[in-house]
């Protein structure tokens, strides 16, 4: 037990730093509101579990050994990454700052098609994330041994994506109070633009890293 509450209180110091993903929530929650920062949210944490599993069932292990399967997700992830950091930067551009009123995302035409694109990017923004499973791979066995079940296994890793879920529905909630008064558009314009500079630094981080 003492070792589990270990793990979780570095899973809960990892969850807070700042990553892809955080930013990618962040990003839907102030300027598309609530739900699209929930979406995100289980975008990431489907994925997060489908890596956590990987690294439990071995499969992890593997895809990090063979390099240029390593490398093919690293640069698919770079390049994700520094799309989304594009698109947002387009997004920027194309606000209004002179509009007076705001739609709500929920309820303009095409509503269900961009609730399943937040959802996908969500999950892309993580799977595609190198990092996501090479920490897996790492820290699993700090914790556990060689010799762990597949079951405590599979509990570590899905631990890491509760608690990261958890952390993600906070910034969600604080963030939706807080567009309120973000919500004009000459402040959504600046957002993007800096969510989009941030997701192209995580790109570039990412491309760089060994």
């Amino acid at each position: 037990m003492t070792t589990y509450l270990s793990f979780l209180v570095l899973v809960l110091v990892i969850s807070i730093a700042p990553g892809p993903d955080t930013a990618l929530t962040l990003r839907a929650a102030l300027v598309r509101g609530r739900g699209a920062g929930l979406l995100t949210m289980a975008g990431v944490s489907a994925a997060g579990a489908l890596q956590g599993l990987l690294a439990a069932g071995g499969l992890g292990a593997i895809i990090v050994a063979s390099e240029p399967l390593f490398l093919t997700v690293k640069w698919v992830g770079a390049a994700y990454l520094l799309f989304l950091g594009v698109q947002a930067l387009r997004a920027a551009r194309r606000i209004d700052v002179d509009e007076v009123a705001v739609v709500d995302p929920a309820a303009a035409p095409g509503a269900n098609q961009r609730r399943r694109t937040t959802v996908v990017q969500g999950f892309l923004c993580n799977i595609t994330n190198p990092k996501v499973l090479a920490f897996n791979l790492a820290v699993l066995p700090q914790f556990l041994g060689s010799g762990a079940s597949l079951p405590v296994l599979a509990l570590y890793a899905l631990s890491l994506v509760a608690l990261g879920s958890a952390w993600l529905t906070v910034i969600v909630l604080v963030a939706d109070r807080a567009r309120t008064v973000l919500n004009a558009p000459r402040i959504r314009r600046r957002i993007e633009a800096s969510m989009g500079v941030v997701m192209i630094g995580f790109g570039a981080s990412v491309a760089s890293s060994h």
